[in-house]
């Protein structure tokens, strides 16, 4: 009989590192009646790459994910995978941290942040993390994860590509013809069936869509680059899919919420916009544009959440921390300032204290935006009536008495949240120069 203590990935078996504190017995009232928590965070996924908002692709498992829950359709993440990561996991804008870039990784340890694995842990859940770990400094476990199985890179996920991954320390060669993100997903389905009878969170950060975009196990041979994206959207669905379907073999998808999102806009090689509906969205991953940061966000609890509702609360990425905090009865930590707004209660169906704006920030620059326009921290406004498709300019001596009103608001939103300096004075990799330039040109500001 296999040892439960445990767990095998691509032949190696290695000692699971479930930590006592998070071995509760699950007949406690403390730990009882508690969900699941699967926080699914995919890779340059933005509006234009997913079925249900309006994108050009097949996502049938996606879609029906969020047929069984609430779509939040204005959802705002930082435009770079790296700040919008730490924004996630600590419930702090990048100010804050100091990780305001993809270069500024060294910025953040754990003697001066907290991540959310380490407030949920004291709430009695077992804890992991299966994917891409790259823009922050020290591993998931010194984060405050008790399981991990992560990968620094990006694109390159075949055996013979020779990568290495890290399981629960010990780094470790993928075989020839394994793909990553399987293993990945064999690790995730094996942490939930040893930790069925206690509450769980997991940090599913999945690979896909991240470039270099190579085949997927489905794909065919001499496929071109066009097909090769889409085959990696569809793998992406597919493992959602296979993922649902553990957790209803498991007999734990009514006790568990799974939330999708993507951790910047859409990429599409770095340089064709995404489409909503066939319509070209407004700017890109790594631009302070609607396509940057605007980001699909589903979450789906059957039985607790509304089936098939779409809302239109605003919700940024500081907003998972208390949002899990909430949901698993966790105490948020104390002396530490929390900039996200739990929206808890939306994913249980009811009204709740919605954002009356989101603030969005990368190297240097930065927005707040509320429901109709959006203020840069160069001080240009925006009319958002036609977003994401467009960004429409506001002169500064309109006499708009709603813009002129939002202009004040979100001007003392900026005022007290200063972004800090660029980290990286070229502010973004060569591959996007293009697609900003682009993508710029529809909102006059990049």
């Amino acid at each position: 009989m296999k040892n439960p203590g445990f767990l095998k990935i691509a032949g190696v078996e290695l000692a699971a590192l479930t930590l006592t504190a998070c071995q509760v017995p699950a007949e406690k009232s403390a730990v009882a009646g508690k969900p699941n928590i699967i926080f699914i965070l995919t890779d340059d996924v933005g509006l234009g790459d997913i079925g249900c908002c309006g994108g050009p692709f097949k996502t049938p498992n996606i879609d029906v994910l969020a047929k069984s829950g609430t779509r939040f359709e204005l959802c705002y993440s930082a435009p770079l995978c790296g700040p919008s990561r730490c924004q996630a996991l600590t419930g702090r804008y990048p100010f804050r941290t100091g990780l305001n870039s993809n270069n500024s990784k060294d910025a953040i340890d754990p003697s001066r942040e907290v991540m959310i694995p380490t407030v949920m842990k004291k709430a009695g859940y077992a804890t992991a993390s299966a994917g891409k770990w790259g823009q922050m400094c020290f591993g998931p476990g010194e984060w405050g994860f008790d399981e991990y199985v992560v990968f620094q890179g990006s694109g390159r996920y075949w055996g013979e590509q020779t990568p290495t991954y890290v399981a629960n320390g010990k780094p470790t060669a993928l075989p020839q013809g394994k793909y990553l993100p399987d293993l990945m997903h064999e690790f995730v389905t094996d942490f939930m069936t040893r930790h069925k009878d206690q509450p769980f969170f997991i940090y599913y950060p999945m690979v896909h869509v991240h470039g270099p975009i190579l085949r997927t196990p489905d794909s065919k041979e001499g496929a071109g680059k066009d097909q090769l994206y889409k085959d990696n959207v569809e793998y992406m669905d597919k493992l959602v899919g296979k993922l649902m379907a553990e957790l209803d073999r498991l007999q734990l998808r009514e006790k568990t919420i799974v939330i999708f999102t993507g951790d910047n806009g859409t990429a599409h090689f770095g340089v064709d916009l995404a489409t909503v509906n066939g319509k070209p969205i407004s700017g890109m991953k790594g631009t302070m544009l609607e396509g940057g940061s605007r980001v699909p966000l589903i979450a789906s609890w059957p039985g607790r959440t509304p089936a098939g509702q779409v809302n239109r609360d605003l919700i940024d990425f500081s907003d998972f921390f208390p949002t899990f905090a909430e949901l698993g009865g966790a105490t948020l930590p104390p002396g530490v300032t929390i900039d996200g707004h739990s929206f808890a209660a939306q994913i249980r169906g009811e009204k709740g204290t919605p954002r009356d704006w989101i603030y969005v920030e990368l190297s240097g620059k930065s927005y707040a935006r509320n429901a109709g326009f959006k203020l840069t921290n160069h001080g240009a406004l925006f009319d958002m009536s036609k977003a994401p498709f467009q960004e429409i300019p506001v002169p500064a001596s309109t006499t708009n008495a709603a813009a002129a009103s939002a202009r004040a608001v979100l001007q003392k939103v900026l005022d007290d949240h200063p972004a800090a300096p660029a980290a990286d004075p070229k502010n973004g990799k060569k591959k996007n120069k293009r697609a900003n330039k682009k993508a710029g040109k529809q909102a006059g500001e990049i």
